[in-house]
């Protein structure tokens, strides 16, 4: 019995490490986007072809994220925002954007 528990939390373990391995890629072809944009203007439509291709779905499933339309619509948005990921994920970012939406409710 303790056998197949050590064996499905190790099991859980792998299969957290490849979710996050995933979502890092989904966080680089992001980051790509914003730089075509940046560059060609064109980066909402590039995510948008990834995200709906074969294997930008594929990478969606296996970060843990449902590939649908209204994912899809949501990376163009964040392609067009044109904050980095970095950025955006960074403790800096979030609290200037709760400042700024608390500034807008007053």
């Amino acid at each position: 019995m303790r056998d197949f528990v050590d064996g499905t939390a190790f099991n859980h373990e792998q299969g957290n490490r490849a979710r996050k391995l995933f979502a890092a890629v989904v966080l680089a072809a992001l980051d790509d986007a914003i730089a075509d944009d940046k560059k060609y203007g064109n980066g909402p439509e590039q995510i948008a072809r990834w995200a709906r291709s074969r294997d930008g779905r594929e990478v969606l499933t296996c970060a843990g994220i449902d590939p649908n339309e209204r994912v899809v619509k949501g990376l163009m948005e964040f392609v067009a925002r044109g904050v980095r990921t970095s950025v955006a994920l960074s403790r800096e970012e979030s609290e200037r954007r709760q400042a700024a939406l608390q500034a807008e409710a007053a």
